[in-house]
């Protein structure tokens, strides 16, 4: 009884505190999300704290707030190149969840399954945002200070924002964004040391696998939006940090 007590109350404390932000969101003249991403991220942000408590909506929003400053860097500039994200980065519906669906299942899935699943599911939740805000944050480092942007899959010299594109300076980025998504999952208790190392490297993973997929077939298939695609890059690094967990796991007990 106590345990359904605290579980309702998690869920009570959701919706006050986001219908709370959500009020400040939409009053507020420095707009971070879209009138329609405000209602959405309110949905959001009471799935991720009803389920994972002030732990996980914590790097919901420190990732939702050093990504849109990230999008902002350089932003005349790329604004003028034609490069920047529409909206002035401002994130719609389709942002938010492209960005938190693989999260958001991980999350959902932990109210379901026991130990050692349970720990896999928060894992893969770390390490989704982890790879998220490291794509983000090498594409948006890498247009606006990207000395030499490279196509992955040729290796060719091509214009920053192109899709497909890579440079050292984004690719540097990412990896710090990566890693401090991955040490904030560990501050919070949601995985090891070993997890760490494992979501970073999940993160790096996934993030050259979105960058092949924008500069093949990204162009060639309809219904593969940004959106879609970040969803792909979100679920790759979620499972791939649970595969490599897993045959660590293997190894380890011989």
């Amino acid at each position: 009884m106590l345990a359904t007590f605290n579980s309702l109350n998690s869920w009570l404390i959701a919706v006050l505190l986001n219908t709370v932000l959500l009020a400040i969101a939409w009053v507020s003249p420095k707009q971070l999300l879209t009138r329609a991403g405000v209602l959405h991220a309110w949905a959001l942000g009471i799935v991720i704290f009803g389920t994972l408590g002030w732990q996980g909506y914590l790097i919901v929003m420190v990732y939702f707030l050093v990504g849109s400053a990230v999008t902002r860097i350089g932003m005349a500039q790329k604004e003028a190149a034609g490069i920047a994200e529409k909206r002035s980065g401002a994130r719609g519906p389709e942002n938010v969840w492209g960005s938190a669906l693989t999260g958001t299942l991980c999350a959902v899935g932990v109210l379901f399954l026991d130990e050692p699943y349970r720990s896999f599911l928060l894992l893969g939740f770390v390490a989704s945002f982890a790879t998220k805000l490291s794509d983000t944050t090498a594409s948006e480092v890498g247009k606006a200070y990207g000395k030499r942007t490279f196509l992955i899959t040729t290796l060719q010299p091509v214009s920053p924002g192109t899709e497909g594109a890579v440079s050292l300076e984004g690719t540097l980025a990412g990896a710090v964004a990566s890693a401090a998504i991955a040490v904030l999952g560990w501050g919070v208790g949601f995985i090891d040391l070993t997890g760490v190392y494992f979501c970073v490297l999940a993160a790096f993973v996934a993030t050259n696998l979105e960058s092949v997929i924008g500069a093949t077939w990204q162009s060639q298939v309809e219904w593969m939006t940004n959106e879609v695609v970040n969803f792909i890059n979100t679920l790759i690094g979620a499972i791939a940090a649970i595969l490599f967990i897993v045959i660590w796991h293997s190894i380890a007990l011989g």
